[in-house]
């Protein structure tokens, strides 16, 4: 049994946050979000490669961090 989902359909949305010099690149699917209480984030350089499917309540918390500047600003 396969626990992926199809994202094939998904509109992506670039994150504010992300820079404009090619790195540090987040997407996410905000529809699908709202039709499955689950958010897909994938790295926008990278579009057939892996997405992460993060619970709502995990996702807020992330980006909650984010806005708080919690998780530094260098590469990682």
């Amino acid at each position: 049994m396969s626990s992926s989902k199809d994202l094939t359909s998904a509109q992506w949305t670039k994150s504010s946050y992300s820079n404009g010099d090619g790195g540090s690149c987040v997407e996410w699917a905000p529809e699908y979000a709202a039709t499955s209480g689950a958010v897909p984030v994938r790295d926008s350089k990278d579009p057939a490669g892996p997405a992460l499917l993060l619970r709502s309540a995990a996702f807020s918390a992330f980006v909650r961090a984010v806005r708080a500047g919690e998780l530094g600003g260098g590469a990682w």
